[in-house]
């Protein structure tokens, strides 16, 4: 089995407690905002940027908790599974898509099928259970 593709990714929830999703241009399923990392980045580093480069939001490295690291089905590439270093924020965010970020949802993690969207699996398996 081939290495896991390893990438940070933050949850941000708002005031009713939704989490926030992003869809990548080309793709059905929804998952955090982040990605992989560039050489020499730390996982905090890793998040901060890439939240800025796909939501447009400027977060700072202190409003990072570490939540956990999950393995999971990728979820835009069949076979392989993806290896996520997650941390929440506690900064308020307005998320617009940017870069390669189609579009952005708010899910009900104790509900997420109510939102009708598809979910990338470390989302819907790891991230929301570990939220409680």
């Amino acid at each position: 089995m081939s290495e896991p593709i390893r990438v940070c990714a933050v949850v941000f929830r708002d005031d009713r407690g939704r989490v926030l999703a992003v869809r990548k241009r080309g793709t059905s399923r929804f998952m955090l905002p982040g990605g992989k990392p560039d050489p020499g980045e730390t996982a905090r580093e890793t998040a901060v940027r890439e939240v800025r480069e796909e939501i447009g939001a400027l977060i700072d490295v202190s409003s990072l908790t570490p939540l956990a690291t999950f393995l999971a089905p990728a979820a835009n590439e069949e076979g392989r599974e993806v290896e996520g270093t997650i941390f929440t924020c506690s900064a308020p965010v307005d998320a617009q898509p940017a870069a390669e970020i189609e579009d952005v949802l708010w899910v009900d993690p104790h509900v997420p099928a109510a939102a009708g969207v598809e979910l990338a699996p470390l989302l819907s398996r790891k991230v929301f259970p570990a939220l409680g």
